[in-house]
């Protein structure tokens, strides 16, 4: 008999991740399936990374021709695909984030952002927000707030410091001539799916241009489509120094950026990394955002966002604290722990995600079908009732 993925998988992976008795083998869209043939409408995503869809045939596309080509590059040279990307970001990106470095994930996005700084302003702080989440490597695990994430590996980067989120005036306070960076998500993920109000954020942009410290937002959740704007920080005006990216980027492909304007010029030597940026990835990003454009999919994300709400919002069972939405990026909060109701909505044919112990979070493919949403807000009135 032969033996089962998740039979494998616990004899031999270290498991960092609390897994969930599914196997998923195979995905089309915004639908997964598992090892015994079982659909889900996935509100997951890959934690928001699949976001135009499963099994891309543009993506797939991509990957087939450039694998033929050539796969690997490093930084040391010059290479067609990655300059064709480098080029596609620049001219999507808020007006004057014109350089950008590749990397592989968004905790090694964070990491580059915070040596750039440090880097161009020769000062060390950096102040992050409370409930904020950056990554598990160490600099940016240093500018993650949650002590269950930080504690075990403590000491942590020296200078960090947290302010409540969205306290404009706390903000202000915590920002001085020591500090390299102020790091921020125009709305929190892992954090329960809270925005940002238009006053925290340009009380951020004008802080930093008062004291010479740099202002990275961390859209590697919210950025390409997800909130209904290409970046998150369009729904206010207000444009960072630098631009923290990863999961949709490249249809599920490992890749991340930092997008950078002309003040951040990091000397060779001080930086690097052996895959990123690679022809490969460079070319299923490239297939991504131009399915990203040709599908409107920023539009659809908002348009979809608003359904959700319309048909959720008015049958909203009485356990329901708040819901909390900006495009396709919901956040459910519960007056008791979600967790129940995670495995509850799974065994229903639905995959949503934690943000916290109270909060359900849905991140779907902004593929997803009407009718498709339709489903969704069935299903989560049904178990949450």
């Amino acid at each position: 008999m032969t033996e089962s993925a998740r039979d494998i998988e616990r004899r031999y992976a270290l498991e960092v991740f609390p897994k969930r008795d599914i196997t998923l083998v195979r995905g089309r869209g915004a639908v997964v399936w598992d090892d015994e043939g079982r659909r889900y409408i996935d509100c997951v995503a890959g934690i928001g990374v699949a976001s135009v869809g499963h099994a891309n045939e543009a993506v797939a596309d991509a990957l087939a021709a450039q694998a033929r080509t050539l796969v690997t590059c490093p930084g040391t040279f010059y290479n067609d695909a990655r300059a064709r990307l480098l080029e596609k970001l620049a001219s999507i990106a808020p007006a004057g984030l014109t350089r950008g470095f590749l990397c592989n994930s968004g905790a090694e996005s964070v990491e580059a952002a915070i040596k750039f700084a440090r880097l161009t302003t020769e000062r060390a702080g950096v102040v992050s927000a409370m409930r904020g989440f950056h990554g598990r490597t160490l600099g940016a695990l240093s500018a993650t707030w949650k002590k269950d994430y930080r504690e075990a590996f403590e000491p942590l980067v020296p200078g960090f410091s947290f302010v409540p989120f969205n306290n404009a005036a706390k903000l202000r306070a915590a920002v001085g001539a020591d500090t390299a960076a102020v790091v921020l998500e125009p709305v929190q993920g892992e954090g329960g799916i809270r925005p940002a109000s238009a006053e925290f954020l340009r009380m951020a942009r004008e802080v930093c241009d008062e004291t010479g410290a740099l202002l990275v937002f961390d859209e590697i959740q919210t950025g390409f489509c997800r909130t209904g704007r290409m970046f998150a920080c369009e729904h206010h005006g207000v444009v960072p120094d630098m631009l923290c990216l990863a999961k949709a980027i490249a249809g599920g492909v490992p890749l991340g950026a930092v997008l950078a304007n002309d003040r951040i010029r990091p000397p060779p030597g001080k930086h690097g990394t052996t895959f990123g940026g690679n022809p490969l990835v460079c070319a299923a990003a490239l297939a991504a955002i131009g399915f990203m454009e040709r599908e409107g999919l920023a539009d659809r994300a908002e348009a979809l966002g608003t359904r959700f709400r319309a048909s959720f919002e008015p049958r909203m069972p009485g356990r329901v604290r708040a819901l909390r939405q900006v495009g396709l990026m919901i956040g459910i909060e519960l007056r008791e722990r979600c967790r129940p109701y995670i495995n509850a909505l799974a065994e229903a044919g639905v995959l949503t995600l934690p943000a916290g112990t109270t909060v359900i979070r849905l991140l779907p493919p902004l593929v997803i079908r009407e009718e498709q949403v339709d489903e969704v807000v069935a299903v989560l009135v049904r178990v949450l009732g």
